[in-house]
């Protein structure tokens, strides 16, 4: 599982260098789909992840403001810091751990901590499509969803 989130990150990297360049009036306009922009939905998905993550080790949720990171290089500096701490948490996955019963704060429901792992995953890939959507519209470079490819099949 733990070489789904470097897929991620890189994939996530990836979409960071394309859209840089990107105007600001492209990447705040509201779309169909996704949180409603491109700037939000890379800012959601950077704070969803960490957030149930944090969640489910029982550690407070920062809960940054959208508004505090309205580019993409500070969203983008928001996914290294958080990713740093991510790092250490996915390091020291076991078998045993993703059989734990976790709850958050803001859900009443009991998972699987492997339960909300796959979710987090999922969820940006998800979200890692519906950019890729957007991106055709606007005629600009699409970061390929391939996992072949990326020399993670050693992480396994």
């Amino acid at each position: 599982m733990y070489s789904l989130f470097l897929y991620n990150w890189q994939v996530r990297d990836e979409w960071f260098e394309v859209l840089k360049d990107l105007p600001i009036e492209e990447l705040t306009a509201e779309r169909g789909g996704g949180i409603g922009s491109i700037i939000k939905t890379l800012f959601h998905i950077v704070d969803v992840e960490y957030s149930w993550i944090r969640g489910i080790e029982g550690y407070d949720d920062p809960a940054p403001l959208f508004e505090d990171f309205l580019n993409i290089q500070s969203i983008q500096r928001l996914s290294d810091d958080y990713r740093k701490d991510l790092l250490q948490i996915l390091g020291t996955l076991t078998d045993d751990r993703e059989l734990r019963v976790v709850k958050v704060p803001w859900d009443e429901e009991s998972y699987r901590y492997g339960e909300i792992l796959r979710h987090v995953i999922a969820h940006e890939i998800h979200h890692m499509g519906q950019l890729s959507v957007w991106a055709k519209e606007l005629d600009i470079d699409r970061v390929t969803a391939n996992f072949i490819g990326r020399g993670l099949g050693r992480s396994i």
